[in-house]
Order: C-alpha cells, then sequence, then structure tokens
C-alpha cells in the first residue's frame, strides 16, 4: 500500500547544504548524542534554517517500535507508565525517525495532548488523546519561530524535553508518557528573544547568515533550483554522500561510551564557564556532553582541547548574556587565554607560563592563539581522512564581540540655540550616549484586555487566578469544577441516577474564566529637538527610555518608536517584539532642531490606527518624552494655528480614541512651564517627572495611566 509519505517529494538533501558550517556540526552532533539537549538556530530570514533542519531526519536511524502503541514505546524497553499500555509480545513496526513541526499557533491540548474530562467525570475513563509530544517520542521535534511560541508553551515544551515524559493534568486526573526527542528551534532575532531562563534550556545555539561571497551564492542558488526542477533526481545524486553520513553517524554512535572525558578536559570546561561567568551548572554539564560528541564524531576516544574550544563555541554564547541588550556571542581570545591556563597534565592545571620549561605558546610548536593546527573559532574540526562524509567547503561565520560599540561623544557644554528656519542639518548634534538603566515603575493599560500573555495590563487569559465560570465557547479549556458540579446536581433525579457516580452532560461543563496579565504595544514617542539637548538632558532621556525598554522586554510587550525633530516626525522603529532593535535605534539618535510635536502625535495616531486593525486584541500604550515644547516655523505661540494649539488639537484625537497615555516630563531648570502637564491632560493620561519614573524613587507612588473609555462610536469610527 502507498502511504502519503511515499508519494511527496524527498528532502533536500543534508549534504547538499552549502556553507553554515557550525549549524551542520550542531545538528550533527545532536544526532550523534541527544543528550546534548538540543540546538536553537539564530539568523536572518532566508538563510534555509529550516532545510537544513528538515533535511537531517533523513539521516536519522529508524526506530524499532511497539506495533498499534500511539507513543513510539521500544519494544525492548516499553514505558511502563505508557497509556496504551503495558505491552506484551506483540508486533514490531520499523520506521523512521520522525520530525514534528509545531506550529507558532499550536494550543495547549495540541502540544501536550487532551483529557476528555467529560468521560472522564461521567465514565471514570481517562480517555487521552496524544498531543504532539507524544508523536515526537524518539524523534525530532521542529519549532519554527520559537520565539514567537507563547511563554506557556515554549515552557511545558522545554519541561518535557529535560524530564523526558510529558504530563497532562486536569482537575485531579492525570496522565504521563514518555517524552524524548532531539529539539531544535530556529529564530530570528528580529522579531524578539527568547528570555534567558529559555535560552539556558537549549543545548547548542548557532548564529547564520546568508554568505557574501558570490561564488558560494551561486552555488546556493544553482542546487536550488536544481533540486525544484527535479527533486527526486537531484536527492539521488546526494545519494552516496546522505549514505556515507548516515554510516558516519551510525559509527559515533557507536563509539561515544568509549569516549573519556579527562580530568584536564573536565578542567577547562569548568574554568571556561567561570570565566564567562555563566549561570548556574547546565553550562559545564552542556559543554562535557558536547565535547564527548566532538571527539566520537572525529573517531577518538580521548577529549582533545580543540573538543573543549569548540564546544564552548556552541554552548556558551546564548547563556553569557548579562543584561537583554547584550549581544550573544564570545570572546575568543579571552577564551584561549583561559584554555591555555590550564593546558597541562590531567593531573592539574599547566604550570606558569613563565617558567623556563613552557613552550612558548605564540611559537611555532605551542598551542596558542598563534600557533598550533586546531581549528579557528567558529570552524568545524576538520578531522579528514576516507571516512569524512563530502560536505561543501568551511566558509566558517562570524561571532558578534561582546558589548556595545562605544557612545559617541558627549554634546558640547555649551546650550544649544533653537536652529534658523532655513532648517537642513546645521542644528543637528551627534548621537549621546544614555545613563545607566533602572528599574521603572509599572505603567499599565486601564480595564481588562484579551490580548496576548504578559506582565503588563490586567487581562482574561488562559493562565493566572481563577475569577468566575462560563459555558464553553468551543472546545472545554480549564475546567472549573465546582461550577460544573452545581449545574449537574439539580438534574441527578430526572437523568435517572442510580449509585454515588454524578451524571454529567455536556451543557453542565463549565470552563474557568481567568484574569492574569496581557503584553501591550508601547509606542514611545520621544522629543529629539534642539531644547532637549540645550539643557545636556538628552542623556538622562535615553537613559529613562532604555530603563522603558528594558521593562517592556520583561513584560513581553511589543515596542515602537516615533522621534520628531526638525521639520517633521519618523517612525524610527515601526512595531516590533525585538527591544533589542529599539535600543539600537535609540543609541544611534541624534539631536538638534524645532520641536514638530503636533507632527509626532499625528504619526503615532496613524501607526496605533493600522496596528489597531492587525493587531486588534493588543492594546495599546503611549509614552510620551518630552518637555511639553511645541515650535515651529511660526515660533511657539499658543494661536489658534500655532504649534501648541496644534499639538493640543492632535492630542485630543488621540484621547477620543481612547489611547492610554503617559507623558514624562523631561522639564528641567527653576523655571518650569508646565507644558508637559498641559499635554498629559490633553491626552486624558498621566504626567510624570523622570524622577518619579524610578520604582525606587520616593515620590513613585503607585497609579494606573488614566486613559479615556472608549465608546461604540469611537472604536467604529477607528
Amino acid at each position: 500500500m502507498t502511504t502519503a509519505h511515499n508519494t511527496t517529494s524527498p528532502q533536500y538533501p543534508f549534504t547538499a547544504v552549502v556553507g553554515m558550517d557550525d549549524l551542520r556540526l550542531a545538528l550533527l552532533l545532536n544526532a550523534v548524542s541527544p543528550a546534548v539537549g538540543g540546538v536553537l538556530v539564530r539568523g536572518e530570514k532566508g538563510t534555509a534554517k529550516s532545510t537544513a533542519v528538515r533535511a537531517l531526519s533523513a539521516l536519522m536511524p529508524a526506530v524499532d517500535v511497539v506495533g498499534g502503541c500511539r507513543f513510539a514505546c521500544a519494544p525492548t524497553a516499553p514505558d511502563p507508565g505508557c497509556p496504551d499500555g503495558p505491552h506484551g509480545t506483540g508486533p514490531v513496526e520499523h520506521r523512521p525517525t520522525r520530525m514534528v513541526e509545531l506550529p507558532v499557533g499550536a494550543s495547549e491540548d495540541r502540544l501536550v495532548g487532551a483529557l476528555d474530562i467529560e468521560r472522564a467525570l461521567s465514565e471514570g475513563v481517562k480517555a487521552f488523546e496524544p498531543g504532539l509530544l507524544a508523536d515526537a517520542h524518539r524523534g525530532i521535534l521542529y519549532v519554527d519561530e520559537v520565539n514567537l511560541l507563547h511563554d506557556h508553551l515554549v515552557d511545558l515544551l522545554l519541561d518535557a524535553a529535560a524530564m523526558g515524559a510529558s504530563y497532562v493534568e486536569r482537575e485531579g486526573v492525570s496522565v504521563r508518557h514518555a517524552a524524548r526527542f532531539l529539539l531544535v528551534g530556529t529564530m530570528n532575532p528580529e522579531e524578539g528573544e527568547l528570555r534567558p531562563q529559555l535560552l539556558d534550556r537549549f543545548g547548542l545555539t548557532v548564529e547564520v547568515a546568508a554568505s557574501r561571497e558570490p561564488d558560494q551564492r551561486v552555488e546556493v542558488v544553482r542546487r536550488r533550483l536544481a533540486y525544484d526542477a527535479d527533486p527526486a533526481g537531484f536527492a539521488a545524486r546526494w545519494a552516496g554522500d546522505e549514505d556515507e553520513l548516515r554510516g558516519r553517524i551510525a559509527e559515533a554512535r557507536e563509539l561515544l561510551p568509549r569516549v573519556t572525558l579527562g580530568d584536564r578536559a573536565l578542567r577547562q570546561i569548568a574554568a571556561t564557564c567561570a570565566a564567562f561567568e555563566v549561570d548556574g551548572m547546565r553550562a559545564d554539564i552542556v559543554m562535557a556532553r558536547t565535547a564527548t560528541a566532538l571527539a566520537a564524531w572525529a573517531g577518538r576516544t580521548d577529549v582533545a582541547e580543540e573538543d573543549v574550544r569548540q564546544a564552548a563555541l556552541l554552548a556558551l554564547p546564548h547563556r553569557r548574556r548579562r543584561n537583554p541588550f547584550d549581544a550573544p556571542g564570545l570572546d575568543e581570545d579571552k577564551l584561549d587565554e583561559t584554555l591555555e591556563e590550564f593546558r597541562g597534565t590531567d593531573e592539574g592545571p599547566a604550570p606558569d607560563t613563565d617558567g623556563d620549561d613552557d613552550p612558548d605558546p605564540d611559537g611555532p610548536d605551542g598551542g596558542g592563539p598563534g600557533g598550533g593546527d586546531g581549528p579557528e573559532g567558529g570552524h568545524p574540526p576538520q578531522e579528514g581522512g576516507p571516512e569524512e562524509a563530502p560536505l561543501p567547503p568551511e566558509t566558517g561565520l562570524p561571532h558578534q564581540q561582546e558589548g556595545e560599540a562605544a557612545p559617541a561623544p558627549q554634546a558640547p557644554e555649551q546650550p544649544e540655540p533653537e536652529p534658523r528656519p532655513q532648517g537642513g542639518a546645521a542644528g543637528e548634534k551627534p548621537a549621546v550616549g544614555a545613563t545607566e538603566p533602572f528599574r521603572t515603575r509599572r505603567l499599565d493599560v486601564p480595564g481588562l484586555g484579551e490580548g496576548a500573555d504578559g506582565r503588563r495590563s490586567r487581562a482574561r487569559t488562559a493562565h493566572g487566578r481563577t475569577t468566575g465560570a462560563r459555558r464553553p465557547r468551543g472546545a472545554l479549556g480549564k475546567l472549573h469544577l465546582a461550577a460544573t458540579v452545581q449545574a449537574a446536581a439539580p438534574h441527578q433525579k430526572a437523568r435517572g441516577r442510580r449509585g454515588t457516580g454524578l451524571v454529567v452532560r455536556r451543557d453542565d461543563l463549565r470552563e474557568a474564566v481567568r484574569e492574569g496579565r496581557e503584553g501591550n504595544l508601547v509606542l514611545f514617542v520621544v522629543d529629539a529637538s534642539g531644547s532637549m539637548a540645550a539643557r545636556k538632558r538628552m542623556s538622562a532621556v535615553k537613559g529613562a527610555v532604555l530603563s522603558l525598554l528594558l521593562d517592556a522586554y520583561q513584560r513581553r510587550d511589543k515596542i515602537g518608536m516615533i522621534t520628531f525633530r526638525g521639520s517633521g516626525a519618523e517612525l524610527a522603529l515601526p512595531p516590533t517584539s525585538s527591544v533589542e532593535a529599539g535600543a539600537a535605534r535609540l543609541a544611534q539618535l541624534p539631536t538638534g532642531g524645532r520641536t514638530p510635536l503636533s507632527e509626532g502625535l499625528l504619526k503615532a495616531h496613524e501607526v496605533l490606527r493600522i496596528e489597531r486593525m492587525r493587531d486588534p486584541s493588543r492594546r495599546a500604550l503611549l509614552v510620551v518624552v518630552t518637555d511639553g515644547r511645541a515650535t515651529g516655523a511660526a515660533g511657539a505661540g499658543r494661536a489658534a494655528g500655532g504649534p501648541l494649539a496644534r499639538a493640543s488639537r492632535a492630542a485630543r484625537l488621540l484621547a477620543a480614541d481612547g489611547t492610554a497615555a503617559v507623558v514624562v516630563d523631561c522639564e528641567a531648570g527653576p523655571v518650569r512651564l508646565g507644558l508637559a502637564g498641559e499635554l498629559a491632560r490633553d491626552l486624558q493620561g498621566t504626567a510624570i517627572t523622570l524622577d518619579e519614573l524610578r520604582a525606587d524613587s520616593v515620590s513613585a507612588l503607585v497609579r494606573t495611566v488614566q486613559g479615556t473609555r472608549t465608546t461604540h462610536g469611537n472604536r467604529k469610527a477607528a
């Protein structure tokens, strides 16, 4: 019988992937030793991340499973707690390793499985429909755009990967099944980052980028066109290379238990993790497993220094982030220095390098950064030999360096006059650095939303405290047991109840209504005009905005940024989940020119209007960072057509749409005009000073951002 699997086009061959040496090596190491813990692939769009991952499944050894078992139990060692067990001596199925894909929009039931609560209550039967975690057992679980998954799904996914089992519990009824799989996730950092504690759960990480070499790009296009024209023929041309690589994986798996991890290698691993100040001990364990897999892949039974170095390059970059705005990566010079310090015999660290008996680490016989035959950082170690799979030539990938670029010099001390009406770039000042970020107050949107899970504003969510019960809308979510029993109790006599069992029907079921927190769209409107730079406030303003960006990262918000200066406003950062992109744009922000406040507010109105159509469930919080001044070609007058009047009208337009707003008042000096407070009143929002923005400020009382309630007519008009 022909199955659907046989009629589909063959996968793009793994050995036909051009370049991306780190990615291919990381995937192969996990194929050799699944205990490494999976791979997180970070990179820009269109770099064949998904192609390489999907191609790996064809190289994995086939597995034997108990016939008819939905949980892929091994015949020689079936899971004693398998919901389909106990297994006797039934038929055995021999099948290829599965690769299961988890879609971004998957529900919790689709991931972990669904328990039929109605049958459990009325019949006492554990009717369980397996989810994707069961399908992926003893296979590969692939999550494309893992950073876009809801946080609670990522938690469930990584917990199952760590424990090797999945648990489904509903109102005291629980089901457990084995779930051991190779976890591979891909993500585009421009669309937002994973939380650091979730990054740590992936064993290895690699950065991929499209090659800038014309010859390599030509080869990529040539192979892809050949595959699209004749998938079967293209796969057949690479079949020999695929078989050779498949055999090498099997040999490395067989050799792996015999690989010895010596004391010297362990000391180097521990010293490296300590030197890069990674949290916890998971990094040490992952490095040890990776180095062992590298030795087996090279056909050796002992772990060498190059294995430890390569393991560090794969296992540590995503773990050394000290704050959300640090780019992942390792200082390879520091890595080499650490390995050099602990180079020596298995009895302990190397002697003092100042001694006469030590070889020159930079000489031709030394093993330091300038000598030796070890692979360069970021490149897979090349063993050579007849067993080497004919992979495409090495190209390597650039590794991001630690830290950020130093900020540009501070603006001159003298006050900056407003530029002349002819404009241009004459009044522009270079970008200044931000002050140190600080913990901010929580600014939230009033009311109760229904947006994506987050940590900012109150919302009805799938997770949180139970506030009530309701009839299910579609599939039953979290059962509210007390409400269900209360609904069924009056009908027991009419339903002919006999004995102690409760007769429950579908109409009796009630699901819990829960209240938690949602993530919002935080739209920053930042004044970058000359009036901000005149009093040397831009550094403090940037520090405040950077602090709010960090707060938005921690609360799972989307962010956007509008800046206004000179003759107009600019959408510096369209709404995105990448808070790092916002921090980068902020660092490059120059100042100078007039203060077109009304243009900034009107641009915000337009951006929010478009975002409401794209994502109507995500509520917005407008944060205006300004001193409230407004200037234009006609000066700063309050006349009907003046800049302040236009800004007031633009603010009232936002208020009419029900936009929750806060104005961060940047005015300083002994004489204050109070313009920011007037702007906040027009926005029907709240004005706070830079000092009040700090969570530890005495004046930072807990306030809720005041926003006007949207009427039905206004919402319809929006």
